[in-house]
């Protein structure tokens, strides 16, 4: 008869990742990918070093985790952001703005998630967090280009170009000049879609 785990083994095992997780976290944000060893998110989890590699195979599997994490609030924060009263010119600015705002809060984080030197399944999902922001402005650029609100586009182009400005900006000198950067992505924005005001 095989070994299953009991509710309370398994509630421990739970909260253990959870913990491993909370620690990657803070560390990512505190001092970036480079800081993330499997032996500090061990010792800011209180567990040992074993411990972490019986939740994940290592470094690299563990940020993975944590990115799409991190990129799932992230994600549901332009989304919702992007739902306000408005044209699409402002959803795509919504949703760009939200994404800028809260990377600046965290820059340490944000710097990891769009330009550190990472492991190549880090840097695999760093592209498919880029990818998922592509599609959130495509849509609202393909709603503006349908209402005529937009000039004709390639609408992933667009997208692609607007998420692929914002990281620069974003993990670029101009990071210091915090709303300074945001106010001047959106006048970008407005610019590039080719938006009545721009």
């Amino acid at each position: 008869m095989p070994y299953r785990r009991t509710p309370q083994v398994q509630a421990r095992l739970d909260a253990q990742r959870e913990a491993i997780l909370t620690a990657a976290g803070a560390l990512l944000a505190e001092r970036g990918y480079g800081g993330c060893a499997v032996s500090a998110v061990a010792e800011r989890a209180g567990v040992a070093t074993g411990t972490v590699y019986k939740h994940f195979p290592g470094k690299a599997e563990l940020v993975v985790e944590l990115f799409q994490r991190i990129v799932g609030h992230e994600v549901a924060a332009v989304r919702t952001a992007a739902e306000t009263p408005g044209d699409p010119v402002d959803r795509v600015v919504a949703v760009v703005e939200t994404f800028a705002e809260r990377a600046l809060k965290v820059p340490r984080q944000a710097y990891a998630l769009l330009a550190e030197p990472v492991d190549a399944p880090v840097e695999a999902e760093r592209i498919v967090f880029r990818r998922v922001f592509r599609d959130e402005i495509a849509r609202h650029v393909r709603a503006g280009v349908r209402e005529g609100r937009l000039p004709p586009q390639d609408a992933d182009l667009t997208a692609a170009a607007l998420v692929g400005g914002a990281a620069e900006v974003l993990v670029g000198p101009l990071t210091t000049k915090g709303a300074d950067a945001v106010g001047a992505l959106r006048t970008f924005i407005v610019r590039a879609l080719g938006g009545r005001y721009a």
